[in-house]
């Protein structure tokens, strides 16, 4: 009786559990819902090429216009001059900047002046009697001699026979042996040449000064270049004289008018750079500075300004066109710390104005249709 109970019993759940199983299967399954896309939106400007005014801005720094490195070319003992030897002190024009001890040399001029004075006057008798119309002039020369300054210029020989005869006499040469020594003594006394600055001071009075040593930069405060570097595409639009604004890089309402002057001819091969010189003047200006140089140059026909974000590989932009981006090339004339200056896009395209993370060509986009 038991065994038919089990048996029953074990028939029963195979027939639940296929009915189980085919109700399962009769039920439908859940479909996922498909995900819908969303076309991203853009903003956009619509082109219009125009009349783009170019503005360069570089940096560079002052040097002044007017400078010199004062070398001695005498040996001696360097003297003070009534001024402090130092960095910042000014002095006029014509003033000596080096006075080096010239006590030596003096006297050995002084004894070639005295020899040129002796070897005319042994000439004097014998011009009385051959050349008596030399002998004035020769006699006025030398009654006007001073030893006290410096040596006149020789009379002009009134014939061939006179200048032979004071040639022989070796009069011509001591001559002019005199006159370099005049100007080697000259050497002792370097003067300034122009009102100005001393910036740096690299010997002290009472030091020993050789001939070929450094011993002062001295510039004027006056006037001064600025030397920066400007892009080789930018260069037709620039012009010698052109009106430029000077700034400071920290204060930009300190602000100078300056003039290009210069323009190199040679581009840098490393940079692609031409050096560009402009001339300013004012009583701020120190040598050294770091100032910021705003150049306007003739405006670029036919053309639009766009932020340089939007370029895509330098040569390319991103335009909307039948609701899907488009990628176009474009020729980037100029660029600026922001943005660049192209050509080849067509008035009435629409170009996108922000960048669309993950961008590509045919990419579907809606149109922002507000206002920005």
């Amino acid at each position: 009786m038991r065994k038919y109970v089990t048996i029953i019993i074990g028939i029963l759940l195979i027939a639940a559990a296929a009915y189980i199983a085919r109700d399962l299967a009769n039920t439908e399954k859940k479909r996922r819902p498909k995900n819908e896309k969303v076309a991203p939106t853009v903003f956009i400007e619509t082109v219009k090429n125009e009349s783009v005014p170019v503005t360069v801005l570089e940096s560079g720094r002052l040097m002044a216009k007017n400078r010199i490195d004062i070398f001695a070319e005498v040996q001696g003992v360097m003297e003070p001059t009534g001024k402090e030897f130092k960095p910042g002190e000014n002095y006029r024009k014509g003033e000596t900047i080096v006075s080096i001890r010239n006590d030596d040399y003096y006297a050995n001029l002084q004894a070639q002046k005295s020899n040129l004075q002796n070897l005319i006057t042994s000439i004097l008798p014998d011009l009385r009697l051959d050349y008596p119309e030399a002998y004035k002039k020769w006699d006025a020369y030398l009654r006007n001699f001073d030893m006290d300054k410096p040596v006149a210029n020789l009379p002009e020989p009134s014939s061939d026979k006179e200048k032979f005869f004071v040639t022989g006499r070796n009069i011509y040469t001591t001559y002019y042996n005199t006159k370099n020594m005049e100007i080697i003594l000259s050497k002792y006394n370097l003067r300034a040449p122009y009102n100005g600055i001393l910036t740096d001071a690299l010997v002290t009075p009472g030091s020993l000064v050789r001939p070929g040593q450094k011993l002062v930069e001295f510039i004027s405060p006056s006037i001064y270049e600025m030397e920066v570097s400007v892009n080789k595409s930018i260069l037709p639009s620039l012009k010698v004289g052109r009106k430029v604004i000077v700034r400071d890089t920290e204060n930009h309402s300190k602000q100078w008018n300056g003039k290009i002057i210069r323009i190199n001819g040679k581009v840098d091969r490393t940079t692609q750079t031409v050096k560009v010189y402009i001339d300013l003047s004012g009583k701020e200006l120190k040598e050294g500075m770091y100032l910021e140089a705003i150049m306007n140059g003739e405006p670029i026909e036919g053309s639009m300004e766009i932020a340089r974000s939007l370029l895509v590989d330098e040569l390319k932009v991103y335009i909307v066109q039948d609701s899907a981006l488009q990628l176009v090339e474009v020729e980037p004339v100029f660029f600026n710390e922001k943005t660049v200056i192209v050509k080849g896009l067509l008035d009435g395209q629409k170009i996108i104005s922000k960048n669309v993370p993950g961008a590509y060509s045919g990419m579907e986009v809606k149109i922002y249709q507000g206002d920005l």
